[in-house]
């Protein structure tokens, strides 16, 4: 059975007349004939009555119909869906990014994709490198941002480098300016200063320790195990300092003081991730392009 013959079947069904059949599927009639018959063959069994000037349908053909249009509407119906897909009007992306990627540069990127594609939805999932490199690999999503180097490189895996990022120093303005008050903080001024420190398993915990470790001494904390929002909230109480990216210091608001690092400074390098084995779908590509075209 195939789906041409059944347009013919009830094109014919519809206007009880082959040759009118034939000008509304744009056919020569014999051939839609000769596929009609081709049809019955298939089934065993006639579908129309056929007398001079009286076309009918049989029992096989009454049955027919009611299924025969159902295939063709959902034919139709897979059709549109499949060219909304292709145009943008639909889809899915499930993005994956640490939290101070969601606060500092995602708001933006994805506001213009939403302005652009209203009608793909953004399923955003947050978690550090470690996991969203595992759920890449498990494919629950489509893209992620993570922090390089990976954790556990993976071959499995496409990165191409995003940005390089500056970290800073917050702290409250009610409280003393870290680093003796000078315009820049040393690594080594945060000797003797209480941290606000992320919980295990985030990348700024990992990088701000090692630079600590770095220059002789062991950070000390005042409060450690919160996400970005809540660590920035602490800060703002006066608990103690964190260092966090400058572009989450940027969009942060009120109520933080922001201190750059003296040279050379903390960066971290952001990349975006995508599973080297599967095209990530057009509206992931999409948004994979607008991110690095940002």
């Amino acid at each position: 059975m195939q789906f041409q013959q059944l347009q013919y079947f009830v094109a014919v069904a519809e206007t009880r007349h082959f040759t009118r059949a034939a000008d509304l599927v744009h056919v020569a009639q014999p051939s839609l004939s000769q596929q009609i018959k081709a049809l019955e063959r298939e089934l065993g069994a006639d579908l129309f009555l056929r007398a001079r000037g009286n076309i009918s349908l049989t029992d096989a053909g009454e049955a027919l119909l009611p299924l025969a249009r159902r295939i063709l509407a959902d034919a139709d119906t897979a059709r549109h869906e499949v060219l909304e897909l292709v145009q943008l009007r639909r889809g899915r992306v499930r993005l994956g990014a640490t939290p101070s990627l969601c606060t500092g540069l995602l708001p933006d990127v994805l506001r213009a994709f939403h302005d652009r594609y209203p009608g793909v939805r953004l399923l955003i999932e947050e978690g550090g490198s470690h996991d969203l490199v595992r759920e890449l690999a498990r494919g629950a999503l489509d893209l992620a941002l993570v922090v390089l180097p990976l954790p556990t490189p993976s071959p499995a895996l496409t990165t191409v480098e995003l940005l390089r990022e500056d970290l800073v120093v917050v702290s409250s303005p009610d409280a003393p300016r870290p680093g003796r008050g000078r315009r820049t903080v040393r690594i080594a001024d945060l000797e003797g200063e209480r941290l606000v420190m992320f919980r295990h398993g985030y990348d700024l915990r990992e990088l701000t320790v090692a630079a600590c470790r770095a220059e002789g001494f062991e950070p000390d904390f005042a409060v450690e195990g919160g996400e970005m929002d809540a660590v920035l909230g602490f800060v703002r109480a006066g608990l103690g300092v964190a260092v966090v990216p400058r572009m989450v210091a940027a969009r942060s608001g009120r109520g933080l003081r922001v201190t750059p690092l003296a040279r050379p400074g903390l960066h971290r390098t952001i990349a975006l991730a995508h599973r080297s084995d599967v095209a990530p779908p057009r509206a992931a590509r999409e948004l994979q392009r607008m991110l690095l075209e940002r």
